[in-house]
């Protein structure tokens, strides 16, 4: 793929020529040497992940930077700082929050693990370039020791831990840590049948996974752990959204709802296509970087891992293109997602916001919310599909009050009470049902509760991208927040470039709110409420 390498390498020089003002050249700084974050700190991760952009053009024959002097006493003085704050342990910390951390410092290093691979295969050397290879290793290997004494707070960390063990342990001949990382991969790689790891992150933790699977892969010789990575590669086919994002309303992550768009993706798909010849991967390889290209962002960070396997460089193919007509049901990881040619749906388990619309400028978030007990939204327990297509989502709400401890306690502070050993009162029980079937032209969605008899509950609808909204009697500017009960009709919500109708509306009360510490809105978006007293059993219409 020349024509991508060719963008890579210039928008990485570009990179570089970005972050050289924000190098903090005051001597008597502590921060002397380091690279300004975008949020205005200085630390080690960025720092390194700086040092490596620098480094890359530098050691790039093709690059305008290749060999540069200009760019020398930047990457020493950054390798300066990065000596002076990493710890006598060869941990970092990560300022904002983490310290001493295992997890932050594989962050740190992987990074330049790529550059001191290429850079040891390099038939010659500079003066300079043997230079700043042995800063490089005695950096590496003592984080690597670091990483030794553990610790991490979330699933990903595990495997960004265990594989830079193993690929330390593999560059400096060190068992002990090839050991340690063995310790980390007993638990067994929690990417799922569907490829949904843990953390469900479509739009980040994905690709820290994946990376980390590549690097066991490569360091532990064995393939077996590329298959997790083309498992989750082929489930992400179908998580592309109609204007080219990533689904990301169902992370448990910071990701969650984020735009996001693939650009991360694109060496994996096309590393494993090209070595596994996946069509599908190198078409989607494609496709991502005319999405690069037409939304005018940078190229993803993976110059050294080019110059790391010229055979992608070499390789060609113009084929491009996403599925878009699918309907895939991962059950194991309790989402649907189904695209219509020009327009996606989604389902979700345990999510409030359980059906998502999606038609390439409007997005519609679907919840059904009221208050019941501790309960605030209809939180699907199960989903299933019927013989003929529909989906069935249930929630089985249980009313429940405490009761008087039949013994006087021990304390009259209900803060020391234990109050988890209090016999019951049971009941009622709120049963709340969604079934979504499709139609020749959207989707047919029915809102079913029963037990519970005239709590005023509500159907949330909450648009994204759009700037009017209109009926039989009426047509309304949306500014972004405005908040509408509609009744009796169906209405349309539109842009300049598309359209969304639904119907019919309902509503018999004006109870949008629920009580004080009911689920607030979705933030930003316009939202019609449609309103009624529990039972009721209501039917609209949704024509994307």
């Amino acid at each position: 793929m020349r024509d991508h390498y060719k963008k890579i390498l210039a928008d990485t020089e570009r990179m570089a020529e970005r972050c050289l003002p924000k190098q903090n050249l005051q001597e008597n700084s502590p921060f002397f040497g380091a690279f300004l974050q975008p949020d205005g700190m200085y630390q080690a991760k960025s720092t390194i992940y700086r040092f490596a952009t620098l480094l890359a053009v530098y050691i790039n024959k093709e690059s305008r930077f290749y060999h540069d002097p200009s760019l020398i006493k930047p990457m020493l003085l950054a390798l300066d700082y990065v000596d002076r704050v990493q710890h006598e342990n060869g941990l970092f910390d990560y300022v904002t929050c983490n310290f001493f951390s295992a997890p932050d410092t594989a962050f740190c290093i992987v990074k330049i693990i790529p550059h001191l691979r290429y850079m040891r295969a390099m038939q010659e050397k500079t003066e300079t370039e043997e230079m700043l290879l042995a800063r490089m290793e005695k950096i590496i290997h003592l984080g690597g020791r670091g990483l030794v004494e553990g610790g991490f707070h979330t699933p990903n960390h595990r495997w960004a831990i265990a594989s830079v063990l193993c690929i330390c342990g593999k560059l400096f001949d060190d068992a002990e840590l090839i050991h340690t990382s063995q310790i980390y991969l007993n638990e067994g790689i929690d990417c799922n049948a569907d490829g949904e790891y843990a953390e469900k992150s479509a739009g980040n933790y994905n690709g820290v996974n994946n990376d980390a699977m590549l690097l066991l892969a490569d360091a532990l010789e064995d393939d077996s752990f590329e298959q997790h990575v083309i498992r989750n590669l082929r489930m992400m086919l179908t998580y592309w959204e109609p204007d080219d994002s990533v689904f990301t309303a169902n992370s448990t992550r910071f990701d969650k709802d984020r735009l996001v768009y693939p650009e991360n993706y694109y060496f994996a798909y096309l590393y494993l296509g090209v070595k596994y010849s996946i069509p599908e991967f190198i078409r989607m390889a494609n496709h991502t970087f005319e999405v690069i290209r037409e939304k005018n962002i940078f190229a993803p960070d993976i110059l050294i891992d080019m110059m790391l396997h010229p055979e992608l460089i070499a390789f060609e193919s113009a084929e491009m293109g996403i599925p878009e007509h699918y309907h895939a049901f991962y059950k194991d990881s309790g989402i649907a997602r189904v695209r219509r040619g020009k327009y996606t749906y989604t389902l979700m388990q345990g999510k409030s916001n359980f059906l998502w619309v999606h038609n390439g400028s409007i997005k519609l978030a679907v919840k059904i919310g009221g208050s019941f007990c501790e309960h605030r939204a209809f939180k699907p327990e199960k989903m299933w599909q019927d013989d003929e297509g529909a989906f069935h989502l249930t929630q089985t709400m249980r009313g429940w009050y405490y009761l008087p401890f039949e013994e006087k306690p021990a304390t009259s502070d209900w803060w020391q009470m234990d109050n988890a050993s209090r016999k019951k009162k049971l009941g009622p029980d709120m049963e709340i049902h969604a079934i979504v079937r499709e139609e020749a032209d959207g989707l047919q969605v029915t809102f079913r509760t029963e037990g519970v008899t005239g709590a005023p509950w509500r159907v949330e609808l909450a648009f994204t991208g759009i700037d009017r909204i209109e009926n039989e009697h009426m047509t309304m500017p949306v500014h972004g927040d405005e908040v509408l009960v509609l009744r009796d009709s169906t209405f349309r919500v539109m842009n300049e470039g598309a359209s969304m109708e639904i119907g019919p509306a309902f509503g018999t009360h004006h109870f949008t709110e629920g009580k004080e510490d009911s689920e607030v809105k979705t933030p930003g978006a316009m939202t019609v409420y449609l309103t009624d007293y529990t039972p009721f059993d209501r039917t609209i219409h949704i024509r994307p």
